[in-house]
């Protein structure tokens, strides 16, 4: 048993939580592995408040967001779907005067929620931990949790306008043109925008040029990314080049995590090792794509596309079709934009707040390693805050760390579903309650095998072409180097981090996904076909493999078996 919850009245409880909903479904995007147990309390807990909220806000009118429950480091979630048909009514009629701002000005609102969360996030940022008194850092802990709760308000609020738009956007194509997301003509429509992500992603190749002009291409070729900064020290022009890449790191790309959804990770900004890697690998393995070029061609064929289809809508619905069409096209921008300033902002500034008082606590005896304080929840922070001598968390750190190990060891299962419910009405009820953040980001379209195609794997189009090379399957960010160019990555999903090695890839197979999560998003614009939803994918398929994939098709063929 437990010394305590670790998120305090949101445990799973299956005698109260199955008169919730008969279904939770393990949030396996973002909680596998399981997370530890101070960052489960701030997602469930402000994950949770902020779906509600943005649902509330909007007045989407077929859910109100989601309930989330922790269970063994997992996030299980059900849908909060409205029943009465009236109460739909009623919501949707609020809904059409609600979503007017994001399709009058939705760059202009976004912008201004970007800056309130840049305001919240600069006290605790540049706070020093290490000078700080213990009120001090209490009351920077107490900030993070203001911060974090406001930033998934901010977060749930913004991209439940834009993606319910996106949703219904899609609906219109069915209904017109026969079509839905994974179409070609869906994907041109909806690609070759730019967003800060990507910026960044250029300014590190950027760097590597940088690098290369500087007569350092050897320096990296030659050491390993883990030393690169020592080496670079005692080079030539090496002083300089750390100068431009700290001042990089410092203002863009520290807030970096491999895991967005963690805090027992470093940033880029304690650890550079994957800036250093993605830089050696550019100059390496000729890394020089030229997105913003990629991104011109991607333009022309929008505005082809777009003109072409326009001559199809009847005159009637042009305008509603243009105005829809303008909210879906900024989903996928925003959705890699976001997460740089939400979730691997936030979370950074979560793990660098505690990573100080853990600091403080150490020397006070009151736990035994920094990281310990990942296996507290906030109110023993608040409860030790200004006399942390006075405390010994060592115990309750060491009985949750054991039950952390287990739970990573164990993982979870999928779902929780009482014996009457069954998985196809949980896929039911999933399309009836039209929940764009759980059709477009979480679950996704299920693949249809067609056996007449023989192929080895099944999944979904996520970014449109063929493609043929050797499989390279990919679990860590620190595999990374191990990809070689026309390689196809084969991974459970991907990560913001990984961005810049879409550049050489020939394609992208991926367990998990949807048309708005990150590999479908990144390659589109890379144009790199991606295939999404095929499971068995990093099971199925090993390094030295060699595979045919048509990502129109939805089709994985092992050429080499």
């Amino acid at each position: 048993m437990k010394m305590y919850d670790c998120v305090p009245g949101l445990e799973f409880d299956e005698g109260l939580d199955f008169q919730v909903s008969p279904a939770w479904f393990l949030d396996g995007t973002h909680s596998v592995p399981p997370w530890t147990p101070m960052f489960g309390w701030f997602w469930i807990n402000f994950c949770r408040h902020g779906m509600q909220y943005g649902a509330e806000r909007l007045s989407l009118p077929t859910v109100k967001g989601w309930d989330w429950r922790f269970k063994d480091g997992g996030a299980y979630l059900c849908l909060l779907m409205v029943k009465s048909e009236q109460e739909r009514k009623e919501r949707e009629a609020r809904f059409r005067e609600a979503i007017k701002p994001f399709i009058d000005n939705f760059e202009g609102i976004w912008h201004e929620y970007r800056d309130e969360l840049l305001g919240l996030y600069e006290p605790i940022r540049t706070v020093d931990l290490d000078k700080a008194t213990n009120t001090d850092l209490l009351e920077t802990f107490e900030k993070v949790i203001v911060a974090t709760r406001r930033m998934w308000e901010i977060h749930m609020y913004l991209m439940y306008g834009t993606y319910t738009a996106f949703v219904l956007f899609e609906n219109m194509t069915r209904q017109m043109f026969g079509f839905d997301d994974t179409h070609p003509d869906f994907h041109a429509l909806t690609s070759g925008f730019d967003n800060k992500s990507f910026q960044i992603d250029k300014d590190l190749l950027e760097l590597a040029k940088k690098a290369k002009a500087m007569g350092l291409d050897q320096v990296f070729s030659v050491n390993p990314a883990s030393e690169m900064r020592k080496y670079l020290e005692g080079a030539a022009n090496g002083a300089e080049f750390l100068k431009q890449f700290d001042a990089f790191m410092a203002d863009e790309a520290g807030w970096r995590l491999e895991r967005m959804a963690e805090i027992n990770v470093p940033t880029w900004a304690e650890d550079p090792t994957p800036a250093f890697n993605m830089i050696k690998m550019s100059l390496d393995k000729g890394i020089d794509y030229n997105l913003d070029e990629e991104r011109r061609k991607r333009e022309v064929n929008r505005e082809e596309t777009e003109k072409r289809l326009m001559e199809k809508v009847p005159p009637e619905a042009r305008s509603w079709f243009k105005m829809i069409l303008t909210v879906a096209q900024k989903c996928a921008a925003f959705s890699e934009e976001h997460n740089h300033y939400c979730e691997l902002m936030c979370h950074s500034l979560i793990r660098r707040t505690l990573l100080g008082m853990g600091r403080r606590w150490v020397k006070l005896g009151t736990i035994d390693a920094v990281d310990d304080m990942f296996y507290l929840f906030p109110d023993e922070v608040r409860k030790a805050g200004i006399n942390p001598d006075m405390f010994n968390f060592r115990p309750v750190v060491e009985r949750r760390r054991a039950e952390w190990k287990g739970w990573v060891e164990k993982g979870n299962p999928p779902a929780f579903m009482t014996p009457d419910f069954s998985l196809e009405d949980a896929m039911k009820g999933l399309v009836e309650s039209m929940d764009p953040i759980a059709l477009k980001v979480v679950v996704g379209s299920m693949p249809v095998a067609r056996p007449e195609l023989k192929a080895d794997l099944y999944g979904v189009c996520g970014s449109p072409g063929v493609a043929e090379g050797n499989v390279k399957v990919i679990w860590t960010e620190a595999e990374l180097s191990k990809i070689e160019k026309g390689d196809i990555l084969v991974a459970p999903t991907t990560s913001p981090s990984w961005t810049p090695v879409f550049g050489i890839l020939g394609g992208v197979i991926v367990d998990r996904g949807a048309s708005l999560s990150h590999a479908a998003i990144v390659g589109r614009e890379y144009g790199v076909p991606v295939i999404m939803n095929v499971f068995e994918g990093t099971a199925k398929l090993k390094d030295g493999m060699r595979v045919r994939m048509d990502a129109n098709m939805g089709t994985v063929f092992i050429t080499n078996k």
